[in-house]
């Protein structure tokens, strides 16, 4: 058995879209029986993107498992003899059984096409809307820029019955002019039902003055379908390509009005830990969000999610039913602080070494290493490494022992006090009180330097660090922030 990945190009005119119906004739229809015929055996089409009746495409995405010898960048070439002329597959190529077309992070592109002219151009009439009335293509791109960004596209989409979450992230939408042509181009992770349409058909009433480019922001935060202008019809539509991500991105932010988070994805390779920061989210958005952004990351490969509600630290509820997820608490960041004790001898010798720009890699290995399994410590690049020490207030050190790298200590100045961001020693050289010496060291040089305070985070559950930190006289403790954690536990929903 494998898996042969299509790509696709089609003229819409004569189909009613692409998933299979009962009321007419569908691209997928003819593809599954094209193949079943050329492969001798039955074929089931999984397509990537479900277009509509009439809209057309010239990058769709389809796999399909067979038994068939074939090579599967030969199909292609083979199936192009069984199809008919308005419909082309461009490419062939096996995949990985596991590869699915929908459950992929991608970027989608789609192209609604204005014929904007005083008379229709018949050659023109399948491809393309005819509009006689002249459209203001600057307000139109001025309108488009509410539309970028994560929102709750709900004003923009038709309602299939289906309890659909409807936010969706736009990355950007253009409006190219060609001639009499207007073209809107708009490139998202995912659309909704009849979005692109419904968006074209809005930026063509404030292209025609009805609405000024800023009601598109109150069409939005209405969240009313009957807000918005109309369906622009299917013709003008083309899906243009699907790129699908190569890696996974380390990190996405989603910002808006109505909320703004962070989900870091850095180890969900090598741990299966992703971390939500949720910075800011109204109380009837909170569910929503966070069942959203955590079935991303289990989709992406998280086991386990974490999440830090930066607004309010009792707001997630442990037990509760999120979709398909609930949590539990996981562990609470301290923070200790202690008065810096005059100097005393025999406390000047430092037994560390300044971090020296060409030694960042094997400051970040080292880092990344010995924090691997420390809770609540997400891997640290080398590019952040670099960004932190350009900053004068940070420093950084190699701990040594005998002549030997055996750790490291990052400091960070605030004021008149100095935060000790990470101390780290080597499995091999612990049990040797070299974490108690360096705490003292730092004590010791505050002192040397004027400095009032010392101040450190912890998280809970490390309770060794924890215990040693309040043997050193480290007090004052509060609670920064509170985690939460789930299993990761997909529905294997689709978006």
């Amino acid at each position: 058995m494998k898996r042969v990945k299509m790509v696709l190009a089609y003229d819409g005119t004569n189909y009613c879209g692409w998933q299979f119906q009962t009321n007419g004739i569908t691209v997928e229809e003819v593809l599954g029986r094209a193949l079943s015929e050329l492969l001798e055996e039955p074929v089931v089409v999984i397509g990537a993107s479900r277009t509509d009746s009439g809209v057309h495409a010239e990058g769709n995405v389809a796999v399909f498992d067979t038994e068939s010898r074939i090579s599967a960048d030969k199909i292609c070439f083979a199936l192009n003899q069984r199809l008919p002329e308005d419909i082309r597959v461009l490419s062939s190529e096996e995949v990985p059984l596991s590869w699915h077309p929908r459950k992929r992070n991608c970027v989608k592109t789609y192209e609604y096409r204005i014929l904007n002219r005083k008379i229709d151009m018949p050659t023109q009439r399948l491809y393309s809307y005819f509009c006689y009335f002249p459209l203001n293509v600057e307000k139109m791109r001025r309108a488009a820029i509410y539309l970028t960004g994560e929102h709750d596209f709900k004003s923009f989409c038709t309602t299939r019955g289906q309890a659909e979450d409807t936010v969706r992230t736009i990355y950007q939408i253009d409006l190219v002019e060609e001639r009499e042509m207007i073209i809107i181009r708009v490139m998202g992770s995912g659309f909704l039902y009849n979005m692109v349409r419904i968006i074209a058909g809005t930026l063509m009433k404030v292209g025609m003055g009805v609405y000024p480019p800023e009601h598109v922001r109150d069409i939005l935060r209405a969240r009313n379908r009957q807000a918005a202008g109309p369906t622009a019809p299917a013709k003008g539509l083309t899906l243009m390509k699907i790129e699908y991500e190569t890696e996974l991105r380390k990190n996405i932010t989603g910002k808006n009005e109505d909320w703004e988070y962070h989900l870091i994805q850095t180890e969900i390779r090598e741990k299966g830990k992703a971390y939500l920061f949720i910075n800011r989210c109204g109380p009837e958005e909170f569910d929503r969000l966070l069942i959203r952004v955590t079935h991303q990351a289990v989709r992406n490969g998280a086991r386990q999610v974490y999440v830090c509600d930066k607004e309010e630290k009792e707001r997630l509820i442990p037990g509760k039913a999120y979709g398909y997820y609930t949590f539990r608490h996981g562990h609470d960041m301290l923070e200790l602080k202690k008065e810096v004790p005059p100097l005393g001898p025999g406390q000047g010798d430092r037994e560390w070494e300044e971090v020296k720009p060409w030694q960042v890699p094997d400051l970040c290995a080292l880092y990344n290493k010995i924090f691997f399994a420390v809770p609540n410590s997400a891997t640290v690049t080398e590019n952040e490494f670099r960004q932190w020490m350009a900053n004068s207030r940070w420093h950084m050190y190699f701990v040594k022992s005998q002549g030997k790298t055996a750790g490291f200590l990052i400091l960070v100045e605030k004021g008149d006090e100095v935060e000790i961001d990470s101390l780290g020693i080597l499995e091999e050289f612990r049990g040797r009180g070299l974490a108690k010496k360096m705490l003292r060291s730092v004590e010791a040089a505050a002192a040397e330097k004027g400095i009032k305070t010392l101040s450190l985070g912890v998280s809970s559950v490390n309770t060794a660090a924890y215990s040693l930190y309040r043997s050193m006289g480290f007090g004052s403790e509060t609670v920064t922030s509170r985690w939460y954690v789930t299993e990761g536990k997909s529905g294997e929903g689709e978006r």
